[in-house]
């Protein structure tokens, strides 16, 4: 049995940062594992030791060569072995929107053939929280979303995944996904482990597969895409806040005249 897992290596910006040009300087960002990901790489880890039959786990990502530093985090903690997809193609693309990173996954999907497929619900960087189930409709998978609560007791072994879903409102659905399937994890769903110093070491000899559009299939067209950057800048400041000091009476207090002062509440 296979599960898939995709995982994307986002920047963490300094607070006080410069522009340069459509990105923000280099000096200023630090890469790291996407939040929602790393919950997803839980997930398969413990479908995996869960399961009465060996489960390989193999993880995907779209990135240069410098992300494999970010994708060993992963294979340290438990991923068997990992495909990242780039070349001058994808590097010379402004900007992957959600079809092309889903022309991608597809395309590394049919050649491992994976029996449920992890995603995060959303990154952190352009949060649009669309691949998992836009690669599901493209590859004809079952797909459950926003999942919380995954029962990983026998998954792989009836061929049924059993999710809480977290719906609008706060309300949970609890429902029952046919594999082969394509779920989106949210934060919370389990704790991530700490990647062990035995499990680091055993992650530098795992297989990282760097994968070329050509390799996958696929020519420079996989990459172009509908979403164009054409500016970045920081927003202006609308208006100034004010904080008021004090323990909750002073602050209610100040906070009552300072309405008053600008016509709001009774007369």
């Amino acid at each position: 049995m296979k599960v898939l897992v995709t995982v994307k290596e986002v920047a963490e910006v300094e607070d006080d940062f410069e522009i340069a040009d459509l990105d923000v300087d280099s000096r200023y960002v630090e890469y790291d594992l996407n939040e929602w990901d790393e919950y997803a790489v839980e997930t398969a880890v413990q479908l995996a030791e869960a399961a009465d039959e060996d489960v390989e786990v193999v993880s995907a990502t779209i990135g240069p060569e410098r992300s494999e530093e970010t994708i060993r985090m992963a294979l340290a903690k438990g991923v068997d072995r990992a495909v990242r997809v780039w070349d001058e193609d994808v590097e010379a693309a402004e900007f992957l929107d959600v079809a092309s990173k889903v022309r991608l996954f597809e395309a590394v999907v049919a050649e491992e053939d994976p029996d449920i497929v992890l995603t995060g619900v959303q990154a952190h960087d352009t949060g649009f929280g669309a691949t998992g189930v836009a690669l599901a409709d493209a590859i004809g998978y079952e797909w459950g979303a926003v999942v919380n609560a995954l029962d990983t007791e026998g998954v792989l072994d009836d061929g049924v995944a059993r999710v809480h879903r977290e719906l609008e409102g706060g309300v949970e659905e609890l429902t029952e996904i046919d594999l082969p399937a394509v779920l989106t994890i949210q934060t919370g769903i389990n704790e991530p482990r700490y990647a062990s110093l035995r499990g680091i070491r055993q992650a530098q000899s795992k297989e990282i597969a760097a994968k070329t559009l050509a390799d996958l299939g696929l020519d420079h067209g996989a990459v172009a895409s509908e979403l164009f950057l054409t500016d970045m800048y920081e927003p202006e400041t609308v208006s100034d806040a004010t904080y008021f000091d004090g323990d909750a009476d002073e602050q209610a207090a100040k906070l009552a005249t300072a309405l008053r002062e600008r016509g709001v509440g009774a007369e």
